[in-house]
């Protein structure tokens, strides 16, 4: 029980915070996609890029960077990077991401313009 207790724990605990990391990592591509879709219907750059923002804002959080580069011309395509830091809440998270137990995740999403 002593050696295989605590292997089966760092197993569990390892299991529960990439099924954490992989949630939140599909969520910034959810919001990066659906922003960029967004971003690929408006000619004004300005409200095409406020409104992918908050599109993208709603879906992964307050706290996500999010950059637009929305449609100028025809031709070209609306792309959305959204960056958030995950914090892991297990201990193992300090040996898959580094010392501090943090990672940037990022999603992309590109669409071409209407």
């Amino acid at each position: 029980m002593a050696l295989v207790l605590p292997l089966l724990l760092v197993l569990i605990f390892g299991i529960i915070d990439f099924g954490r990391m992989l949630n939140k990592q599909i969520a910034l591509t959810e919001a990066a996609r659906d922003a960029a879709r967004v971003a690929s219907f408006g000619r004004n750059a300005e409200d095409s890029k406020a409104a992918a923002t908050a599109r993208a804002t709603r879906i992964a959080g307050d706290d996500a960077v999010v950059n637009t580069a929305p449609c100028s011309t025809a031709g070209q395509d609306a792309q959305v990077i959204v960056t958030q830091d995950f914090s892991f809440i297990t201990p193992v998270g300090l040996i898959g991401g580094g010392f501090d137990g943090k990672v940037t995740l990022t999603g992309r999403g590109v669409v071409p313009c209407q």
